[in-house]
């Protein structure tokens, strides 16, 4: 695929795979005002340049052809292995540290970071996307420990003239992973580390991280599709489930975002996933944000109606009937700091009933109706609810309730549930509840 024609193709097939045309010109005027260095700073692992150079190409021709040119710092971590390998040179390291670089290992290192800078430019190039290839002069650096790691760098400075010139002639900046001391000695640093000085060089709107498993998964091996630190951090490093793997990467996320304006979030997402990531509500990846705190209200004296009838109409398109907030025995109502997820519960034969969860599309996809959830179901041991037999959102239902049970027009969920005639009350009561939204008052 080349010239203008496999471009405009290109951009066409994209745009039709993301979400309403709404949502792509929300984002990109989102993105576009902001300055051009400050819009996104992309890690690509050799293993994407590797495996998957044309999802990456295509991605970031896309991003360039819509206006943006985010800053791109790479690795090349698979074909340095293979290389020091053929020629012999031995990098032992333990688990989590850098791989020791001696003289003959940096030869190998700088070759092989040149060779696959290159890869990715040209590839660019044959798009008809201008790259400009940028192996030096990026990053300041000091020896890490020479006794220990050889020629491993530590960042100590980052200069950002060489970004800003490929920036200002409209070139993607295509960021190798190696360093210089003040007296110029080369050093093999860390795309982990780069990635990160970077970015708080840069204080960018995104950081995307690119993986071929494109984000995080739950214990029941669905997508995590955002994580709120200021409510999922300390609980997520407690649960079992949690890979090793997954607590490193957000102790990484957290420590960086910490360093940011408010503004900024980390995406992990695949490389053909990456515009949906970008452009949509709902996303294709983990989106990671310092996010916001989810208030439990013991009253709804303390609740501000007008804003909590405003994301229920958001939510499912009908306002709550005018005596809703009068008839229900509340029990617990949990709102987020800007209103745009709850979940209300109302205390029903002695349990815990979830009448309302309610979560605006552009909180889903950041996460927050996770968070959410988290939150009420460690506080509330038993719970049901009921859903309409043909809601979307019933799977999601499924894999957190233990028990289920459908009528007609209903199911109705539980957990923490397990006596027989106390599930048998619960189910009944939930099926002989009014309904309490008005009828279909906008777009239904």
């Amino acid at each position: 695929m080349t010239g203008h024609a496999s471009t405009q193709e290109l951009i066409v097939k994209l745009l039709r795979n993301l979400g309403s045309r709404k949502e792509v010109e929300q984002y990109l005027k989102q993105y576009s005002s902001v300055e051009s260095r400050r819009f996104a700073v992309i890690k690509v692992g050799g293993g994407i340049i590797a495996e998957d150079l044309d999802a990456l190409v295509s991605s970031l021709t896309f991003l360039s052809k819509v206006g943006l040119t985010p800053v791109v710092v790479h690795g090349a971590g698979p074909q340095l292995t293979e290389a020091l390998k053929a020629a012999g040179v031995a990098t032992t390291s333990e688990e989590d540290e850098p791989k020791r670089t001696s003289p003959r290992a940096l030869e190998i290192v700088r070759r092989v970071f040149r060779t696959e800078n290159l890869r990715l430019v040209d590839a660019l190039e044959a798009m008809g996307t201008r790259a400009r290839p940028i192996t030096s002069g990026v990053f300041e650096a000091e020896v890490l420990d020479k006794k220990a790691y050889g020629l491993v760098g530590r960042v100590t400075k980052v200069h950002g003239e060489a970004i800003d010139s490929s920036l200002r002639a409209g070139h993607l900046p295509i960021i190798g992973s190696l360093g210089e001391t003040p007296a110029g000695q080369i050093l093999n640093l860390p795309t982990d580390e780069t990635t990160r000085e970077l970015a708080a060089f840069l204080e960018p709107f995104k950081i995307v991280i690119l993986s071929r498993k494109g984000g995080f998964f739950d214990e029941y091996g669905d997508l995590i599709q955002g994580v709120n630190l200021e409510e999922d951090y300390a609980p997520f490093l407690t649960e079992a489930w949690v890979p090793r793997l997954m607590r490193v990467r957000l102790d990484e996320a957290k420590a960086l975002l910490e360093r940011l304006p408010r503004t900024s979030s980390v995406s992990i997402t695949s490389p053909d996933q990456l515009a949906k990531e970008l452009f949509t509500h709902k996303g294709s990846g983990t989106l990671i944000r310092r996010g916001e705190r989810i208030v439990r209200h013991e009253t709804i004296a303390t609740v501000d109606r007008g804003r909590l009838s405003e994301l229920l109409e958001s939510s499912f398109g009908r306002k709550p009937v005018p005596e809703y907030y009068e008839m229900k025995p509340f029990f617990r109502i949990y709102l987020a700091d800007s209103y745009r997820a709850g979940a209300i519960l109302t205390l029903e034969e002695g349990v815990p009933y979830l009448d309302k969860f309610a979560v605006t599309a552009e909180a889903q996809g950041e996460g927050i109706g996770g968070s959410l959830w988290l939150r009420m179901a460690r506080e509330n041991p038993k719970l049901f609810w009921r859903a309409r037999i043909d809601n979307e959102v019933n799977p999601w239902y499924f894999q957190r309730a233990d028990g289920s049970y459908s009528s007609e027009k209903w199911t109705v969920f539980w957990y923490g549930i397990h006596d027989f005639d106390e599930i048998k009350v619960c189910v009944e009561r939930a099926l002989a509840m009014p309904a309490t939204l008005k009828e279909h008052s906008i777009g239904q």
